[in-house]
């Protein structure tokens, strides 16, 4: 006999849907369908908040931020191409779920955030959970990490009006690039941008909606 009140849902199946949802939204790579299925979302939510996790919509953070709709993080992601050596740039951790797919995936992962106090709840939720593969910092991502670079992959979590210079340059060459670009936050696209050996190559995926790229600390 299951005592179990009703209202309460079951973990397993929540778990079970949101990976079907995750399909149904066009996500294919198996691996990233298993890091989204091994890192738990509502670690990285808080209050009522925590209950809606494997909703896919984004929800509000702290700093007036918000945790980005999971099929977008998979999507991105996926766009990545993340092989198991790739050293990883994130430009801007917000509540680090990003991140922490991307840790999955990654040898190494840089994210930069603008605003200490979500930086420093990130990396709390990084020690939490055991994920000592990602490195977080304060500071302006707009302009990289250059002691660091240069990077396989990078990627940028809020929206530029164009892929920024400092970010191209410190990608490898054969390198890839994500980033949402628009110059309002009603018309973004999703550009994949490749480095050649003789410049770049950029293809639109898809239409997006994120806050926009802001220069300096918060």
């Amino acid at each position: 006999m299951n005592d179990a009140p009703d209202h309460l849902p079951d973990p397993m199946e929540a778990r079970m849907r949101f990976i079907y949802t995750l399909r149904s939204r066009g996500v294919t790579d198996t691996r990233v369908l298993q890091a989204m299925e091994r890192i738990d979302r509502s670690a990285f939510l808080t209050g009522i908040f925590q209950e809606r996790a494997y909703e896919d919509t984004p929800l509000p953070i702290a700093c007036g931020q918000t945790i980005s709709q999971p099929s977008v993080v998979a999507l991105m992601t996926e766009a990545l191409d993340v092989g198991p050596r790739d050293k990883v740039l994130e430009v801007g951790t917000g509540s680090g779920y990003q991140a922490a797919i991307l840790s999955q995936l990654a040898r190494r992962v840089y994210t930069v955030e603008r605003h200490r106090a979500l930086a420093r709840q990130a990396q709390g939720v990084f020690d939490a959970l055991g994920l000592a593969n990602i490195t977080a910092i304060v500071g302006d991502g707009s302009f990289g990490l250059p002691d660091q670079a240069p990077f396989d992959r990078i990627i940028v979590t809020a929206a530029a009006e164009d892929p920024p210079g400092p970010l191209l340059a410190q990608l490898k060459i054969g390198g890839i690039m994500v980033v949402p670009v628009g110059q309002s936050d009603t018309v973004q696209n999703l550009i994949r941008v490749h480095r050649l050996e003789d410049g770049f190559e950029y293809e639109e995926l898809r239409a997006v909606r994120f806050v926009p790229l802001v220069e300096g600390l918060g």
